[in-house]
C-alpha cells in the first residue's frame, strides 16, 4: 500500500487537489469533515428509525 505524504505528490496530482479541495471547504465552512460524515450518518439512522415507527404505527393501528 501507497502512502501519500505532501512531500511526495505533485500539486498536480488528483491526490493533492482533492486534499486541497478538503482543507479549503474545512476553513470555509469551520466545520472538521469526519464530524458531518458523522452527522450525515447519525441523520440518516435517525431518518429510518422514524420511518420504521411510522410503518410500525400504521400496521398496528389501520
Amino acid at each position: 500500500m501507497k502512502h501519500h505524504n505532501k512531500e511526495s505528490e505533485p500539486e498536480d496530482s488528483p491526490v493533492h487537489r482533492i486534499a486541497d479541495q478538503i482543507h479549503r471547504w474545512t476553513k470555509r465552512n469551520m466545520r472538521k469533515v469526519n464530524d458531518e460524515m458523522i452527522r450525515g450518518a447519525a441523520s440518516r439512522l435517525g431518518s429510518g428509525a422514524v420511518s420504521l415507527v411510522i410503518i410500525w404505527f400504521q400496521t398496528r393501528h389501520w
